[in-house]
């Protein structure tokens, strides 16, 4: 499943040519990055959760199997080694009250949501993204931002297929009340009064 290219940089590693690992990592960093960004919050610590990424991918570069995407492998090592470092910290994530949606009141925050500007919401979105608990904000990266099939999620995160839908749902439902909070009244309001 792995990329041919990958597949041959991966096999020139491995016979000795360890130059090779930049291109890998220049491949890879930004996704790597993204993740760990999410995650972690805070730029630095991200910074440091990639570092200690690809250090790990190319120590345990010979455990890859390719029975899987390259970039699938990184990302589970990316996301166990940002897991590891938010357990060390201890952090207290914040928690989000889960309420009842209506199907009309997810329908109301999407559509407020597509009459904002694309950069608007991009930005909207970004921000309450880094409300959400580190877990939760890296699930809805990995599948709306890196568009990670529910498969390989669950094999970066080590979960069934189907608890992964289920946790994406949950975490879909926190966003959902962190826009809907966060979002101007006055657009919903808008909104709802044009659709009367």
């Amino acid at each position: 499943m792995t990329t041919n290219s990958d597949q041959i940089l991966i096999h020139r590693i491995m016979n000795g040519d360890t130059q090779v690992f930049a291109v890998l990592v220049d491949r890879y960093k930004d996704l790597v990055f993204t993740l760990a960004l999410r995650m972690m919050k805070n730029r630095e610590e991200a910074e440091e959760v990639s570092q200690d990424t690809f250090i790990k991918v190319f120590k345990s570069l010979k455990k890859f199997k390719g029975d899987s995407k390259f970039s699938t492998w990184i990302y589970r090592i990316a996301y166990n080694t940002s897991l590891d470092r938010l357990k060390s910290h201890k952090r207290k994530q914040q928690t989000v009250e889960i309420n009842e949606f209506t199907e009309h009141q997810v329908k109301t925050i999407d559509d407020a949501l597509n009459m904002m500007e694309v950069q608007e919401r991009q930005q909207a979105i970004q921000d309450c993204l880094q409300l959400l608990p580190s877990e939760d904000c890296a699930l809805l990266t990995l599948y709306y931002f890196e568009e990670l099939s529910l498969e390989e999620i669950s094999k970066v995160v080590n979960l069934k297929a189907n608890n992964v839908k289920v946790k994406l749902f949950r975490s879909r439902k926190k966003l959902a009340e962190i826009l809907r909070v966060k979002l101007e009244p006055e657009i919903i309001e808008s909104y709802e009064s044009t659709r009367r």
